[in-house]
Parts: structure tokens; sequence; C-alpha cells
């Protein structure tokens, strides 16, 4: 059973969709994409993209956020947004937490974040940096997540060394 909820709010750019799906297959993350989305994600694309570790990832596919809504039970969620007040460090994870995350473009939409401001973080920056790749911010917080919830099901190598020694 996945821990954690990537949400991708109208993805645009292929690429970083693969490299998230990728984060989810070696955290045991799901997917929830909401459409429009910039790409096709039909089997044929996905399979011509060389995507091997798809089948590891439970995606799931909306029209909407409406719809996500509507089939989800979301207990406890974070909005990753450069706007946001206060740092993703800063937040509580807990198991089955939905992390939201905007288009490249423009971010989440601006009534989303000011619905859920109370529930909006951001990663710290330089001030010049308009932002980081939504690859790169969703691993970011993925890992903050699962360090806080001790890497639940997780292998880690290092210590495996150690005890076989």
């Amino acid at each position: 059973m996945a821990l954690l909820n990537i949400v991708l709010v109208e993805p645009e750019i292929p690429q970083n969709c693969g490299n998230i799906a990728r984060t989810c297959a070696a955290t045991g993350s799901r997917l929830h994409l909401i459409r429009p989305l910039g790409f096709d994600i039909s089997e044929r694309a996905v399979r011509r993209a060389g995507l091997d570790y798809w089948h590891m990832v439970e995606v799931l596919d909306y029209p909407n956020l409406e719809d996500f809504f509507a089939r989800n039970q979301v207990k406890q969620m974070w909005c990753l947004s450069t706007k946001a007040p206060r740092s993703y460090t800063e937040a509580r994870y807990s198991d089955d937490c939905y992390l939201f995350f905007g288009k490249e473009t423009k971010g989440l939409p601006e009534a989303f974040l000011d619905a859920h401001y109370d529930e909006s973080v951001r990663i710290p920056m330089r001030g010049e940096a308009r932002s980081l790749n939504l690859s790169n911010a969703v691993a970011i917080t993925v890992y903050e997540a699962l360090r806080q919830l001790s890497f639940p099901n997780l292998l880690d190598y290092g210590k495996m060394r150690e005890q076989s020694r």
C-alpha cells in the first residue's frame, strides 16, 4: 500500500512526469494525474518512451480536481508553491498524505492555493531563482516526508552492508 500520494495538476512536460513516476516506483508512492496533460500516457506511448518501471507505479488519471476530490478521501494534504508561507521541512507528513504540485509554467491554480493556504509549503531557494524543476521538487519533498516516517518499506543498503559484516 502506498504511503504517499503525488498529485500532479495539469503537468506539461513528459520527461518530468517520467522522472516523477520513477521516484514513485522507487518509493512506493501513488501517482495521481489531473488533466489536461501535456503528453500521452497510453500504454503504447509509455512503451515507446522506454519507461520500463511504469508497471511499478499505481497511476490514477482524473479529468479535473473536482473529480479527484470526489474519488479520494484526503485527510492530509500539502501544496507545494513558491508562494507558500513556510518551508516544506516545517510540515509534519503522515501516512497516506497527498502532495500537490502544479504545472511547470504556472504552478498550482491561485484559487486552489488560496483555499489551501494553511496547507501550503515551499522549498527554500535564492530570491533570483524562479523555481526548481518539477521532478526535483517532487523528489525533495517525497524524501523529506519519507524521512519523517522513517523510510517505511524502503531498503537502506548502507545498513544492510553493515549488518552483513
